[in-house]
């Protein structure tokens, strides 16, 4: 089951097995079980996907089962139309009419927008993006790049002549099947799709009249022909401009351009029209202003930036890069010399194996009917070599403790298919476009270069319209199911080619051809897992080699120059690899279908604070990543976080190792050992992460290097590098330097002051004053820690962040030490963080008062605690309780603290239930000493509703707010719906929670997933709102000349430049605020999910149903958030 990628109906993909000796045989047992598991939840999906599209009657797509001839019967997964019932259902009725009661706030102007029961998964032209269809055109993709026109058509038509499957295809696939044969110059063919699409009651598109032009004008065609074409272009309300709007790979465009001026000599496409000014409320100022401020430079010069794209499209290109291990600094034994000769040899006589086999099962598929969709056109993308160099780099990368296949088989499928991307865009005339283009860019943030005033996207713009086309492409999205099919087919050869002799580490046992890996099933939560698991003579080789060398994907490491600039969401980031503007769940399309119907100017914002948090460069606190690696090296240290290696992993007793004596002995032997093996894979784990984020900060250590950004579907930003980026631990960000310094300047040195007793944890209520009074109170300490950090007191070890505490010790004590410190040039960032970031925004919303003073939005001489005004407000409860006689209250006298509350009242914001919150307070009930254990369980269930009414009377609004937002989402989910809504700055967003089901949805609706989308929709929504705030923030520092980057509700600055980061950040929270957030989500929501007339009777009015509360519900002036310190500090 673990095959099946979630809400994907599966489309049927062949595979080709191979024996031990290279030549084709039955897959093994598991894998054939397997294939059945899916094959069985396949059809199960087909009904459902089929009851939510219009056509309902239509049978379903012919996939056949493995080992089925190609004239199994066609209705085996059909799934019924259910035509609907006469009547009303008034559960129905009654739950969409109180939706729409629940979502009026206010009088709603403008029509309602029609409501649709479906997920995402249709473009405007009518393609479909469900799995079978991404399937589909990812086969004709493949066989069009390896320049196959005849085999893509031969699976188009295979579709096309049955009058069910045919409704799988869309005007997409048709399209690019006449730009390969526009390649081939057949134009004969062409006109044949043509026919085609008239008998599919299809209309052709521009792309379709593109490739017909593009044809004529590799063969020169006769004016007569090229008329015709132009004239029933005309004729389906086409123009020749809007042709030349369209995207276009290789030499497309110029071919097309080309045929028109055979019949008009003088044609000229209009120019790309001038981008629209984004419109948004928020930053209709910022874009419109008459003299904007020119782009912040970099300490670059234009010949600089150059090369430095050169040397990361280099990079990218090798697909991977090798760079030492900070374990090589070792000097190697004779057993790691000998274990690495030993590898060698295995290796090369792997490869040669795995070369001969993969090939043998190619011309094994080869042989197939040309019709079949198979994998053979995924296994000729790339030169056989690569395939067998990603298998051994899986090999390689394997954990002792195995993987789950469904993991294995997604990453073996992603590396192929990002290795096939950048092949595409490498031979493709695209790139030359973006070097051209990048070079001029360059001129935009070099120092020695002035252009006009442009952001980095609006620039980007300018030189690709005046170049002519677009820097887009047509990739294709290789579906979660396709990548699991080709990644199990390399899992296949793997487990069934690479072996080893069982004596290779002890000639004194009996020689024989083991395998290396082998398939083993667990179980997690009741679920059975496949896992592929290495054999202990591999984990033993690889751990006497000790290797000195990582192999890491090109997109693991930060870039070594600029980003490209987002321009759309599918452009932007990295030179050549794929990069998502969206992050999304596996297999989830929905986002980007909703992105592409969105209207340009409303990305503009979110684009733009992308590339503005792209754009700063790093650089390596060398001294400090220098101590890191040493105690790396020394077996680590685990109050500094360093994870030691697994020689320190706890071995079994000695009377595991004797065997048990007794069944009781036996029983907890057995669970020692189960210890001994969780806690080894656990140190493994932890130590790999550290070995690969010190492995590349040491690599980069002399370097400048940039992060690019995208977003996940709340639009909260992260790094791209997974590994190593600035939202890592307190390893990561101690190590890390803005490139660019900056002096001090007057208060500068007080803010490192402030910002290293932040770190520490130590004066969290004490107002800035006093936290700096401590600060220099302590210098003897902190001088002390920058001189002898490893031998000195240590002091910077007991505090909350130590590394970043050691790291800012060693900036006071250069800045002090220098000759003055006002002038110092400072690389350091210092953070302001969020006072509890959600309840902000909450008590923002609701307006309340006392809420807005205990998450300190209100001005206050020092700062205020949330978590202890509700431990304050629980003890008043509990002593009114205690003094009516209630036992529990009585009980929990002396017991109820800030630690006890806290978590709880940090999740609330993140949907929290009574039920969760009660095990958060047991827990920590049960970490108090003295406190009866007995008790527990009833003073969990009483603390938990006592905090609960506690932030009530606190955060008043918040709650109805909270209740409002909870309820809405559970109708909306009910009704069948996904929760959508759109950020104050214009970003669409969808919740990506799905689960198919085999029925169609009821009055019930799904309960999983609705429970999901109704718990999920209030801290999503906070979530967007605070990455609102962020990119708020981010772009009016630009604007004001200042370094930004944040990780979430933390942002950071140079010192000099913190005090106007503080005054941007309140100004950009009001002005958020203060618009009209909940009235307009009131508003989309009745438009999107209320109908009139009611569809499919899913809603109808009712007059005595509960009205939504009223806002803003209190009296708290927003205005004052601009005057409190404590706000972000």
């Amino acid at each position: 089951k673990q095959l099946q990628a979630d809400n994907e109906p599966a489309a049927r993909v062949r595979e080709g097995g191979v024996s031990s000796s290279g030549t084709p045989s039955q897959p093994s047992r598991w894998f054939e079980k397997l294939k059945k598991e899916k094959w069985i939840k396949h059809k199960r999906q087909l009904k459902l996907e089929q009851k939510f599209s219009a056509a309902a009657s239509a049978p379903s797509p012919p996939f056949l089962e493995p080992g089925k001839a190609a004239g199994a019967k066609e209705s085996q997964g059909r799934a019924k139309a259910v035509p609907p019932k006469g009547g009303t259902n008034p559960k129905v009725s009654s739950e969409c009419s109180r939706l729409e009661e629940l979502l009026k706030i206010g009088k709603l102007e403008g029509p309602l927008a029609l409501w649709e029961p479906r997920l995402r998964l249709e473009d405007k032209e009518g393609n479909k993006y469900g799995s079978i269809q991404l399937i589909i055109m990812s086969y004709l993709e493949s066989c069009l790049f390896l320049r196959q026109p005849e085999r893509a058509q031969q699976c188009l038509l295979f579709y096309h002549r049955s009058q069910a499957r045919r409704k799988l295809l869309g005007i997409k696939m048709y399209a690019m099947l006449m730009h390969g044969w526009a390649k081939k110059g057949s134009l004969k063919q062409i006109g044949r799709l043509f026919f085609m699409l008239e008998e599919a009651g299809l209309k052709p598109n521009l792309s379709c009249y593109a490739a017909a032009l593009e044809c004529m004008g590799h063969t020169r065609a006769p004016a007569t022909v090229i008329q015709r074409c132009v004239q029933q272009l005309e004729e389906d309300g086409f123009s020749l401009d809007e042709l030349f709007e369209d995207v276009y790979e290789e030499d497309e465009r110029e071919m097309v351009l080309k045929a028109v001026r055979i019949i008009k000599p003088n044609f000229h496409p209009l120019p790309q029209p001038c981008s629209e000014i984004c419109t948004s409320p928020l930053l209709r100022d910022f874009y419109s202003k008459e003299e904007p401020v020119s782009y912040p430079k970099l300490d670059f010069s234009v010949r600089e930036l150059r090369e430095r794209f050169r040397q990361q499209l280099e990079m990218e290109a090798s697909n991977t890069i090798t760079i030492s291990s900070v374990e090589s600094a070792k000097p190697p034994t004779e057993q790691a010399s000998k274990a690495r000769e030993l590898l060698t040899a295995l290796r090369s006589e792997w490869r040669k194996s795995l070369l001969q086999t993969l090939r043998e099962s190619k011309i094994h598929m080869a042989n197939r009917r040309s019709w079949q969709m198979s994998l053979y056109p995924y296994l000729c993308l790339l030169e056989d070599e690569e395939y067998v160099d990603i298998m051994l780099q899986i090999l390689s990368s394997l954990p002792p403790q195995g993987e789950s296949l469904l993991v294995l088989a997604k990453e073996l499928g992603a590396k192929i298919h990002s290795r096939y991307a950048i092949l595409k865009k490498s031979r493709s005339h695209l790139l030359k476009k973006i070097q051209k283009i990048y070079d001029e860019y360059a001129q935009l943030l070099a120092k020695d270069a002035q252009v006009g005033l442009y952001l980095p996207r609006e620039y980007w713009e300018k030189l690709e319209a005046s170049s002519g086309s677009s820097q887009l492409s047509k990739d294709c999205t290789w579906p979660q199911l396709l990548l699991v099919q080709l990644g199990v087919h390399m899992v296949e050869l793997l487990v069934q080619v690479i072996k080893v002799q069982s004596n290779i580490l002890n000639p004194s046992l009996e020689a024989k051809l083991i395998p290396v890996l082998y398939h083993v099933y667990s179980f997690r939560n009741s679920r059975q897992i496949g896992f592929i698991k290495p054999h202990p003579i591999l984990t033993q080789i690889l751990s006497n080699a000790a290797e000195t060398t990582l192999t890491f994907d090109s997109f693991v490491m930060p870039m070594l120059c600029p980003p490209v600039p987002w321009t759309s969401p599918h452009f932007g980031a990295y030179i050549l690899l794929p990069t998502k503007l969206m992050r999304c769940v596996e297999g989830a399309i929905q986002h980007q279908l909703l992105l592409e119907e969105c209207p340009r100017s409303n990305l503009h914002s979110v684009l733009d604070a992308l590339n503005q948090l792209g754009n700063c460069p790093w650089k390596i606190n060398q001294p400090v990543l220098d101590i890191i690696i040493t105690i790396f090296n020394a077996k680590g240290s685990e109050k500094l976080d360093v994870p030691p290696p697994l020689s320190e992993a706890p071995k079994p007793s000695m009377a595991l190792r004797m065997g048990p004596s007794t069944p009781w002995s036996k029983s907890s032997l057995k669970r020692e050992l189960t210890q001994c093996r969780k806690k080894t894979a656990e140190m493994y784990s932890l130590r790999t992460d550290a070995l690969y984020k010190l492995s590349i900060a040491n690599h980069l250590r002399d370097k400048v290097f940039w992060f690019p950004h995208n977003m996940d579907f709340r639009g909260r930003t992260y790094p791209c590098p997974p590994y190593f980026n600035h939202l890592g631990s307190d390893i990561t960000r101690a190590i890390l330097l803005f490139a660019e310094g900056k002096p001090l300047g007057a208060r500068g040195l007080d803010w490192l002051k402030i910002h290293l007793i932040n770190l520490t944890g130590l004066k969290k209520k004490n107002s800035l004053r006093e936290r700096l009074a401590y600060a220099n109170e302590i210098m003897e300490e902190i001088l002390d820690s920058a001189d002898n950090p490893l031998t000195g007191r240590k002091w910077w070890m007991d505090t909350d962040e130590p590394w970043q505490a050691l790291a800012c010790c060693m900036e006071i004590a250069k800045a002090l030490r220098s000759p003055d410190p006002t002038a110092y040039i400072s690389h350091f960032p210092i953070h302001q963080d969020g006072s509890c970031n959600g309840l902000q925004h909450y008590a923002a919303l609701g307006r309340d008062v006392i809420g807005a003073t205990s998450v300190n939005l209100m001005p206050c001489d020092s700062p205020q605690d949330v978590y202890s005004g509700v431990a304050q407000q629980v003890e008043e409860f509990r002593k009114r309780d205690a003094q009516e006689g209630m036992k529990v209250a009585q009980v929990l006298d002396g017991f109820i603290s800030r630690k006890v509350v806290k978590q709880t009242v940090m999740t609330v914001v993140y949907g929290v239930t009574r039920y969760g919150g009660r095990l958060q307070i047991e827990k920590r009930l049960k970490e108090i000493n003295g406190f009866p254990q007995e008790y527990v369980w009833e003073a969990s269930h009483y603390l938990v509703q006592q905090v609960f009414n506690s932030l009530k009377e606190m955060f008043s609004g918040t709650r109805e707010i909270q209740i409002w937002l909870t309820e809405s989402a559970r109708l909306i989910a009910k009704s069948g719906n996904t929760m959508e809504w759109v950020t104050p700055l214009g970003l669409p967003i969808v919740q990506p929670y799905h689960q198919a089901k085999s029925t169609v949805v009821s009055a019930k609706g799904n309960r999983g997933t609705g429970m999901k989308q109704k718990n999920a929709f209030p801290p999503n929504f906070i979530h967007s709102l605070d990455s609102t705030h962020m990119m708020l923030t981010a772009l009016h520092c630009h604007r004001r000349g200042l370094t930004f980057v944040s990780v979430h509700d933390c942002y950071w600055t140079h010192a000099l430049t913190v005090d106007v980061m503080n005054q941007v950040c309140r100004e950009q929270f009001v002005e958020l605020h203060s618009q009209p957030i909940l009235q307009d989500l009131s508003r989309f929501m009745l438009q999107k999910y209320c109908t009139t007339p009611p569809v499919s009777n899913l809603c109808s009015p009712r007059s005595d149903l509960p009205s939504a509360p009223s806002f803003p519900p209190g009296d708290f002036d927003l205005q004052k958030v601009k005057e409190s310190t404590y706000f972000f500090s």
